[in-house]
């Protein structure tokens, strides 16, 4: 008996296949959906995706594949666009088609369903994504006045690296204070100092946040969610942090709720507050308290872990070519001395240094699938036809490391963005921050933030990494939706 068993498991496993491939047969192909490999009932294409490494197997599916393919996560199809042409078309050139949201179970548990800026995926989002957008150039983004906020910050950043005093460190909290402080004036009203044991702790928080996401574990729920929400197991804890930086906000809010005076808003929150007042009487309003809190929650988080990992894994890169540092200091010298600060205007005349970080954005491609999109209608794209609400992933790292823009991709060389003459070279290739209208909400702060904190630390230090450059790993340690960079520690040495 327990053999007629077995067998007739095996049996409804393999009609299970059977009508599956047949399944996926009649749905894929020209006028029907992108082409790919067969998968498995619930599992999908798991055996084929590697977890440690997903871009990595997406681009060796693309080339089998071609440029849009399907790939299923779990049983969910998901369009893949493989290329800088097809990126474009895509995000840019059929933009209103491709704005939402894709299906991103993480994302979508934190938001409540929608509510925010960076997960939201309903009618209401672009309302608040503008309205953000204005708060936040209101109060400097994009201006000299959040340069001078950077620049002070810097000044504390530098503080802490002379505490160090040549001593083997470990930049990574260190450069999470610095960037998330210059977000919290803009979001909070105020700065934190960098010995404060509740901001160090949501600094843990959104560091085990982005490397538990990009964990196998994390991979696994973004596959698997129905099942996993049921299931003990390490994924459980990412929704732990994600909890305790939405207390923090939710407090910050309740502060701001007591002291809140509506004719002088003092940042994101009180402004958030005003308009919540304003359209009380309208009970479909999108300007109501969760959508608040998780605003502020994306500004906050979104605003800090990229940026600040970004800035460390450059300082790692650093640390490993040695030769490139010492350019870039020869051209601080030259251009900015060591008598002021490094400003924005530099920028125009230290091409390499300029070189150097977009060089760093581009290496390290810190979101090589960037978030997922998905189609607002059945949608016609080149020969296929993708059904309305499938996820698309626009493979960032496939225009970032395409080899006839950018010649031998693996190596990190900042002549990628240099003429022959030495002047900076522009390439619409370079798009760390996706493009079109989801755009990085932060891309003008990040950018000049990564300018300001890289040029200012270089100015004052001299990094040396604490074993032979040529040991020093710069190969993500794990690979997801996000890269995140491996361990290390260096010793600043005054200049």
């Amino acid at each position: 008996m327990a053999i007629l068993g077995a067998a007739t498991v095996v049996l409804l496993v393999c009609i299970a296949c059977l009508l599956s491939f047949a399944s996926w047969r009649a749905r894929s192909g020209k006028g029907k959906m992108p082409p790919g490999p067969a998968p498995f009932p619930i599992l999908g294409n798991m055996l084929q995706v590697k977890t440690k490494n997903l871009a990595k197997t997406l681009q060796k599916l693309s080339q089998e594949y071609g440029s849009v393919f399907t790939v299923h996560l779990g049983s969910n199809p998901v369009v893949v666009l493989y290329g800088h042409d097809v990126v474009k078309e895509a995000l840019v050139d059929r933009a209103d088609e491709f704005a939402a949201r894709g299906h991103m179970p993480i994302g979508d548990r934190v938001s409540c369903g929608g509510e925010g800026i960076v997960f939201s995926n309903n009618k209401e989002w672009l309302q608040v994504r503008r309205f953000s957008l204005s708060v936040l150039r209101n109060f400097g983004m994009g201006k000299r006045g959040i340069e001078e906020r950077i620049q002070e910050e810097t000044e504390y950043l530098l503080e802490e690296i002379n505490k160090t005093k040549g001593t083997p460190f470990d930049p990574i909290f260190m450069l999470g204070c610095a960037v998330a402080n210059v977000i919290c004036v803009t979001v909070f009203g105020k700065r934190y100092d960098y010995k404060d044991k509740k901001f160090l702790a949501l600094m843990h928080n959104m560091n085990n946040i982005f490397e538990m996401t990009n964990s196998h574990w994390g991979q696994l729920y973004q596959m698997f969610p129905k099942i996993l929400n049921y299931l003990p197991g390490p994924h459980n804890k990412i929704f732990a942090e994600f909890d305790g930086l939405k207390a923090f906000v939710s407090e910050e809010v309740k502060m701001h709720q007591a002291s809140l005076d509506p004719s002088s808003p003092r940042d994101f929150i009180d402004c958030f507050l005003n308009k919540m007042q304003e359209e009380k009487e309208h009970p479909n309003s999108v300007f109501h308290m969760e959508n608040l809190i998780t605003s502020g929650f994306d500004l906050f988080f979104a605003g800090t872990e990229t940026t600040s990992t970004t800035v460390r894994y450059g300082l790692l890169l650093l640390l490993k070519y040695p030769e490139i540092q010492e350019k870039v200091q020869e051209e601080i010298d030259r251009v900015v001395g060591r008598a002021r600060k490094p400003c924005v205007a530099d920028r125009i005349q230290m091409p390499y240094t300029d070189a150097v970080v977009h060089e760093i954005q581009r290496f390290i491609t810190l979101l090589p699938m960037s978030l997922p999109h998905t189609v607002i209608r059945d949608t016609c794209f080149r020969e296929y036809v993708i059904p309305k609400g499938t996820t698309i992933f626009p493979i960032l790292s496939s225009v970032l490391y395409d080899s006839k823009e950018f010649p031998n991709p693996n190596e990190f060389n900042p002549g990628h963005f240099l003429s022959e003459n030495g002047t900076f070279k522009k390439s619409e290739f370079f798009i760390p921050f996706s493009a079109g209208k989801r755009i990085c909400l932060g891309e003008g702060l990040a950018r000049m933030e990564i300018f300001l904190l890289l040029s200012t630390i270089l100015q004052n230090f001299t990094l040396k990494p604490v074993v032979n450059p040529e040991e020093l790993n710069v190969t993500p340690v794990l690979s997801g939706t996000g890269n995140v960079p491996p361990p290390f520690q260096l010793c600043a040495l005054p200049r």
